[in-house]
């Protein structure tokens, strides 16, 4: 791996936090809309991840090739997702104008503890890609300190 390939690797690596640190934050601040531009209430979007480059066709060949063709590449976003997994929150609240026929109101499938869990997960993982990426800044200063002598 070249000196700039490590660099690619962490830049895209903190990219992708970033983007995933814009999602949640906007889950965050959506968490009690309960009327959307097509009328329904949000729904929580997630984020995955996937490696850049090259695409493995299976698992047996991954692994036959990893040890001597195996290049990192770095991370990008594999796709943005709504959550259609976690129920939504239905509260007894008449008079709210988005209450249904039984009085019921849909709130967002956001909960802030782990909206707040999963930002402080991707803020450390952006901050270890950003401490990689300066230690490997630091090895290419000093190497050109060293041939500049």
């Amino acid at each position: 791996m070249s000196m700039f390939g490590a660099f690619d690797i962490n830049a895209s690596g903190m990219t992708a936090e970033r983007f995933r640190m814009d999602t949640i934050s906007e889950n965050v601040a959506n968490a009690d809309t309960t009327r959307t531009q097509d009328g329904t209430p949000y729904r929580r979007k997630v984020v995955t991840f996937e490696q850049r480059g090259e695409r493995a066709q299976s698992f047996s060949s991954f692994l036959g090739n990893a040890s001597s063709r195996f290049k990192g590449q770095g991370v990008r976003v594999g796709k943005v997702m709504e959550d259609e997994w976690t129920q939504m929150k239905m509260v007894y609240d008449p008079s709210h104008p988005d209450a249904d026929e039984n009085g019921y109101v849909t709130y967002p499938n956001v909960n802030i503890v782990t909206e707040m869990t999963n930002l402080i997960d991707a803020s450390r993982a952006f901050e270890a890609n950003a401490t990689a990426f300066n230690a490997s800044k630091s090895i290419a200063v000093k190497g050109l300190e060293i041939i500049s002598q």
